[in-house]
């Protein structure tokens, strides 16, 4: 069954949505954002575009994700499960965002996306230019810098976990071609 409807009001080749039924935190009748096409927004779950944010391209929004404010999701991104894009945030080329992530503000995620889960206590994802261990996101160069200090006291709460992310840091430097 659709869960939404192209509004008429168009922007090049974008379409608003808006509602036509009630689900997860949306009310019938409410207006959404933007997308192209109907692959870009599932018609299952409760996942949502609103705001004046843009999903174009093959870009995929699914599960109970949502996007909204001035996001935009292009090229063959993909968010999903709960995760939440907005502000100013652009997911594009390959990106994937899903569980509960949240990217917000003017960030950009792209490229190459690895999650690295066993080898760290913490979730360990790397985008193209920047690595998150736990909820710390650093640049590769930062990271280098913290891990060329040798104490897990900047970092960690006892010598073992900082070993554990400074092997997920350095498998992420090597996937990505030792950036």
């Amino acid at each position: 069954m659709k869960k939404y409807k192209y509004t008429g009001v168009t922007i090049g080749n974008l379409h608003q949505i808006v509602a036509v039924r009630s689900f997860g935190i949306v009310t019938k009748g409410d207006v959404g954002g933007y997308i192209v096409s109907h692959k870009n927004l599932s018609h299952a779950g409760n996942a949502w575009v609103t705001g004046n944010a843009w999903v174009t391209g093959n870009a995929q929004v699914s599960g109970d994700a949502q996007v909204y404010g001035d996001a935009w999701v292009y090229g063959n991104a993909q968010v999903s499960g709960d995760a939440w894009v907005y502000g100013n945030a652009w997911v594009y080329g390959n990106a994937q965002v899903y569980g509960d992530a949240q990217v917000s503000g003017d960030a950009r995620v792209t490229g190459e996306v690895i999650n690295l889960i066993a080898a760290c206590q913490y979730n360990v994802t790397a985008y193209s230019n920047y690595v998150q261990i736990g909820c710390k996101l650093h640049t590769f160069d930062e990271w280098t810098k913290i891990f060329a200090l040798g104490t897990y006291k900047e970092l960690c709460t006892n010598e073992a976990e900082y070993n554990q992310c400074r092997l997920a840091f350095e498998l992420c430097k090597a996937r990505l071609g030792g950036m």
